[in-house]
Parts: structure tokens; C-alpha cells; sequence
């Protein structure tokens, strides 16, 4: 596996009802006290004002900003599929649109497109044919048994190698599988009704797809069994496993495994397998299951993964499902907006290239820049001055923050689209031949040199991450924008909102997770064992405050699973605000809006969490989200900082004022 980038959020979005762009003291609640409450001080006014639209389970300062990014997108696409004399560039994207759009067309073709997938699932007939029928699986990016993919050696980060890892499961995580509270239950037998639904589109009786969706549910249990939970899966060293290819038969001899690698394109000596207990559990459901169940459990996610480019009465059973009941979504986004997003996740560079020749010049590539180097400043500072850590892990510490590198706003080579044919009216052919592609293009990395100039988000994106193997922070153009940062705001605002941003991804390299890697990216303890000892414990401070939080309902956060993101949090906004004295020095500013500098920092920072959720997506997210909620992420942090209580005179007792046991790692 390619170990996760480590992201900034996870984000819905959709239409606003909020007119501003930016920072607002419109949108602060002044009959509350920022001493007790400072995210409803900060967001009560825009909370209020800017419930969660029908077509959004939830709705924040993110999903504003990702909302204006839509609809240049929109406008990017309707111009390149109208355009007589167009780029290769254009005719790609825009055909790609307009087939999205093409309900009518879609509908009447029907299952058509799909069938030649489903005959070869139907023309299977043995079990010794399994082989090359999951190997084509994954090439089109269907989810079954297991995964491949192509990464980084974690101990040797020059080095790109195959990764299998667990995979083949149509519930969020490995939890869902086992839980046995009410509300889980309930998400369970809801699961099995889609399936069975979706398999009665396709042409099976009533009474046959309900047996059916009861044994897939039984296979992906027993599929779960050896998968490793959302929280395990954060730690590096439990997903690392570095193997020789002849012990994959050992593992499931089922699977012919020379042959699998070879059509994956994924030959080679050893490889990392990260999650070995997901591969015998494979080699028990291959066993135990006959070829018809194995054949309707390929048939349901070959129909769960082309879903969205069926006729609509398949994708209005897909958004029921995976929408409504597991995120309280309550109507569809419309059309356009989902076949942006298509566009943008199978063409992305093609489409982020046009978006950046709209949106993005040099002028904002250089200012996010100076401000990368202001935090980076800070965060030295910051480790030379702690007295936790001996000299010896603080030098180990500095190789490593000076070694990392930045990547503002898009590539500086794009990626190169033309192999992938794109036709007019042929919606689903158009997503599985750009997934054909993408496949592949992960898979022939497998021993060549890692690409570190590559990224991993689109350049629209409203988004940005640290990545520990490569050792670098990426900011997209898509987030370089209000409320993150507005030129025309003082800096203190801009330091609160894009400069927590920047020192969030900068603590990610020193976060429980991206501490482990080295300033090379490898997997290596560069630790003393008593400064170890003591990251541990003030982490473990973070693990505690945090799992007292309530997500929704009686459901509270879990505190381990999302450490990396609160640490990141916390460090993220003590360095930018050292960032902001730094800069400040020697200055003076006035009060604007009747708050002094710091306290338009703090509001800065505040307002970019601004969200309304709903609640069966807080449930989701707390079950398998590292990001805290939003209120949690601003009252998280305050309530650890010195320098917010000072800011806005809070007094010892009161909620944001943590005192003595304040949270602190970096």
C-alpha cells in the first residue's frame, strides 16, 4: 500500500446561502462568551444563518469555497464541450461531461454497457479462473477480495514496490461488519435491502436477491475478520510487511499468484503485504463459498462500482443508501455538480490545468510561498526552544523539517491524458477506460524512481497534505483562496486561516504517525527512547481530551483515530501564531471591527471550521474519520492555547481555559 497522504480534512459540499467569501464579523455570536464557547462565538452567526442544504449531509466554510471552484468548473467544461476548434485537452473533458450529462441517452441504454462485464463474471467456470477475472477486476478498479496498488518502500522511500492490502468490502470500514449496537444493526439490514434491490435492477427475482444480499453480507464478514480497524491502520508498522512473492501462496494458494501479479503488471521479487490476515481470509472465503455465490458477490460490486453511470434508477438506489443512510443526505446534488466531480476524479489534471489558467497566477504561488517560510521558521524555533526533547533527537528533528519540501498550487508537469479514450455518449466506457489508465499508470511505477515532483490532489482542490514518505506539504489552488487567504485582509485574519493550514501539514511530519519516518521518508526511529517515552505521553494527553468529546448522540470521538489530526491542529496554530508575532514585530496594528490583531487571529482560525452537520454523517465520520468534528477542532485547540486566553481575557474555570491540563506536543 502507499501509505495515506495525511490530509488537512474531509470536506461534502454544495449550493451557500452565506454571502461572504471571506472572514466576517457577520458571522460571530456576540451574546456568547468566547471563554466558554469560542466555535459558537466564532460561527454561531454563520451557523445560523446557513443551514445544511437538501442535497448535503453537511455544509461549511470548506464547502463554500469548494462550491465557487464548481462552478468554474462548470463553466470550464460547457465551454469545452461547445467549442468547435478545441485542444485534445478540451475534447477530452468536454465529451467527458457531456456523456455525464446525457441522462436520456444513459437511460436508454440501460444495463448495455455493463453487460460484457457481467458475462464474463457469468462465463466463469471454475474456481481456478478466478485468478485472471480478479486481476481484470482491479484493473477497472472494482473492489473485490483484496487490493493492489503501487508505493514507496516505508524503509527504503527511494524504492516504488507493489503493495496488496486488504479490500472487497461495500461497508465503510471493518467495524460495521461486527458492531451489534442498535444503530449499526440497523445500517447492516439496510445494506443488505440495497443489495438486493440493486441486484433485482439488474434482472434477478425478488426472492433471489434477497438470499443473495444475505450470503454477500456473510462473505464480506468473513472477509472483514482479517482486515485491520479504520484506528490499527494509522500506525505504519502494522501495515508493513515486506515479503517475498512465493510466500503469497502460503497465504491463499487459491489465488495462482505468477499469474495475477503478471496481469496486474505487479512482478517482482518481494513486495509489501500489508495486511496479511486479509489475505487467508480470502483463502477461507474462496474456499468455503461456492463458485455461484463468488460469482454474485464479483456481479454485486461490479454494479455497485458502475452505479453512479447506470440509469437512474440505479443511481437514485446508490444515493438512498450510501447517502441517505449512512450520511442523512437528503436529496440528491444536481447533475452538473456530480459530473464535475467525475471529471475531476478521473481527469483531474486535465481539468485542474484549465482551472489553473483561470484562477491561479504567480503572484499567489509567491505569497503562500512566504508564508510557508514563515512557519517553517517558527516551527525551528519552536523545536530549539522545547524542553522536552535532548539535543540529540531536537538535530534529528531540524534534518527533518529543513528537508521538507513544498508544492503550492499545481504541478509542474502534467499529467499526460492522451492514451485514454474519451467518446462522446459513452458515459461508463468513458470512467472505466480513465480507470484503466490510472491503474496503470500506478502499476508501471513499480521499480522506477519515485516521482516526488507528482501530486495527489487535483489543483481545484479545497484540501492540502502533509505526505511522510516524500517528506513534503501540498497546498492545491483550490484552498489558496477566502476564507483560507484573501489579500485584501490584514494579516493576523490570513495567519489564522491559510497559516494554520500551512503549520498543520508542517506538525504532520511530527504527528504520531508521521514522527515514525525519518527526513528521508524511511520508516526509522530517530528517537532517543526517553524522548520517545515523553512524545508518547503528551500525545496520549490529546487521546484523552479529545475522546471526551461528543460527535452525535452517544457517540463520542475517538481519541486514537484521530491524534495525527488534533496534533497537527494544535501544533498547527501555536507556530502560525508564532508565525504572526514574527511578522508583526515591531509593529503596532489597530483594532479592526473592535478586535485587536491576536483576537482576529483567533476569529481567523475559528471561522474557517464554521459547519452544520448532519447527524448520521457525524456518526459516520466519528466511526471512521481521524479529523475531529468541527467544534471540537476549534475548542480543542483554544482550550490548550496560553495565548488565546490572553487574548480574550479568560479567566482559570472557565471551559476554554484548560490550565494545568493543557494539551501540548510541539
Amino acid at each position: 500500500m502507499k501509505l495515506p497522504t495525511i490530509l488537512l480534512l474531509s470536506v461534502a459540499c454544495a449550493a451557500t446561502a452565506f454571502a461572504q467569501a471571506g472572514f466576517s464579523p457577520e458571522a460571530i455570536d456576540r451574546s456568547a462568551n468566547p471563554c466558554v464557547n469560542f466555535y459558537q462565538y466564532a460561527c454561531g452567526g454563520w451557523l445560523k444563518t446557513n443551514p445544511v442544504p437538501a442535497d448535503q449531509s453537511s455544509w461549511g466554510r470548506f464547502s463554500e469555497l469548494d462550491e465557487r471552484n464548481r462552478k468554474v468548473l462548470k463553466d470550464i467544461l460547457e465551454t469545452s464541450s461547445a467549442k468547435q476548434n478545441r485542444s485534445s485537452i478540451e475534447q477530452k473533458i468536454g465529451d467527458y461531461y457531456d456523456s455525464c450529462m446525457d441522462v436520456s441517452g444513459i437511460n436508454q441504454e440501460g444495463l448495455k454497457p455493463l453487460d460484457p462485464e457481467l458475462q464474463r463474471i457469468q462465463a466463469l467456470k471454475d474456481k481456478e479462473a478466478l485468478t485472471a477475472e480478479i486481476a481484470h477486476l482491479h484493473a477497472i478498479d472494482v473492489n473485490v477480495f483484496f487490493s493492489v496498488g503501487s508505493g514507496q518502500d516505508f524503509k527504503n522511500s527511494a524504492e516504488v514496490i507493489a503493495q496488496l492490502d486488504q479490500g472487497g468490502l461495500g461497508l465503510p470500514e471493518k467495524d460495521y461488519y461486527f458492531k451489534t449496537d442498535a444503530k449499526s444493526l440497523e445500517i447492516r439490514k439496510g445494506y443488505v435491502a440495497h443489495m438486493a434491490k440493486m441486484l433485482e435492477l439488474s434482472g434477478v427475482s425478488a426472492g433471489a436477491a434477497q438470499k443473495t444480499a444475505d450470503m454477500i453480507l456473510q462473505l464480506e464478514t468473513a472477509l472483514a475478520k482479517g482486515h485491520l480497524d479504520v484506528t490499527s491502520r494509522r500506525d505504519p508498522q502494522k501495515v508493513y510487511h515486506r515479503l517475498p512473492a512465493k510466500e503469497l501462496e502460503s497465504l491463499s494458494p487459491s489465488i495462482r499468484w505468477p499469474e495475477y501479479l503478471s496481469g496486474a503488471g505487479a512482478n517482482q521479487a518481494s513486495m509489501n503485504v500489508a495486511v496479511p490476515d486479509a489475505l487467508r481470509a480470502v483463502e477461507s472465503v474462496i474456499q468455503s463459498m461456492s463458485l455461484a455465490d463468488i460469482k454474485s458477490y464479483l456481479t454485486w460490486h461490479v454494479l455497485h462500482d458502475a452505479a453512479r453511470f447506470l440509469p437512474e434508477a440505479f443511481v437514485t438506489e446508490n444515493f438512498n443508501f450510501y447517502a441517505k443512510t449512512l450520511t442523512g443526505q437528503k436529496e440528491q446534488r444536481p447533475r452538473w455538480r456530480r459530473c464535475v466531480a467525475y471529471v475531476d476524479i478521473d481527469l483531474g489534471e486535465a481539468l485542474g490545468r484549465k482551472y489553473v489558467e483561470v484562477t491561479f497566477g504567480e503572484q499567489g504561488k509567491e505569497r503562500t510561498l512566504a508564508m510557508v517560510q514563515a512557519l517553517e521558521k517558527a516551527l525551528g524555533q519552536d523545536i530549539q526552544a522545547i524542553d522536552w526533547m535532548t539535543p540529540e533527537t531536537k538535530k534529528k528533528a531540524l534534518e527533518k523539517l529543513h528537508a521538507i519540501t513544498n508544492k503550492i498550487g499545481y504541478p509542474e508537469k502534467w499529467r499526460d491524458y492522451s492514451t485514454v479514450e474519451i467518446r462522446k455518449g459513452d458515459m461508463l466506457g468513458n470512467n472505466l477506460r480513465a480507470k484503466t489508465f490510472e491503474f496503470r499508470r500506478q502499476m508501471a511505477k513499480i521499480g522506477k524512481p519515485v516521482d516526488k515532483k507528482e501530486w495527489d490532489m487535483t489543483p481545484p482542490t479545497v484540501n492540502a497534505y502533509y505526505d511522510p514518505q516524500n517528506n513534503n506539504i501540498n497546498f492545491p489552488a483550490g484552498i489558496l483562496q477566502p476564507p483560507f487567504y484573501d489579500n485584501k485582509m490584514d494579516d493576523p485574519v490570513n495567519f489564522g486561516g491559510i497559516g494554520a493550514v500551512i503549520g498543520h501539514e508542517l506538525t504532520h511530519g511530527f504527528d504520531d504517525e508521521g514522527s515514525q519516518f525519518d527526513a528521508k521518508g524511511n520508516l526509522d526511529n530517530w528517537w532517543t527512547e526517553k524522548d520517545l517515552k515523553e512524545f508518547q505521553r503528551r500525545t496520549e494527553c490529546f487521546v484523552k481530551e479529545y475522546a471526551d468529546f461528543t460527535a452525535t448522540d452517544d457517540v463520542k470521538l475517538n481519541g486514537k483515530l484521530t491524534l495525527g489530526e488534533n496534533t497537527a491542529d494544535n501544533g498547527g496554530i501555536r507556530i502560525a501564531h508564532m508565525a504572526l508575532m514574527n511578522t508583526l514585530a515591531g509593529r503596532t496594528l489597530p483594532k479592526q471591527d473592535g478586535f485587536t490583531p491576536e483576537q482576529r487571529f483567533f476569529l481567523g482560525y475559528g471561522q474557517i471550521w464554521c459547519e452544520n452537520d448532519r447527524p448520521e454523517v457525524a456518526r459516520l465520520r466519528a466511526q471512521t474519520d481521524p479529523h475531529a468534528f468541527a467544534e471540537a477542532r476549534v475548542n480543542g485547540v483554544v482550550s490548550n492555547l496560553p495565548e488565546f486566553q490572553k487574548a480574550f481575557s479568560c479567566s482559570v474555570g472557565q471551559p476554554m481555559v484548560r490550565g494545568e491540563n493543557a494539551c501540548r506536543v510541539w
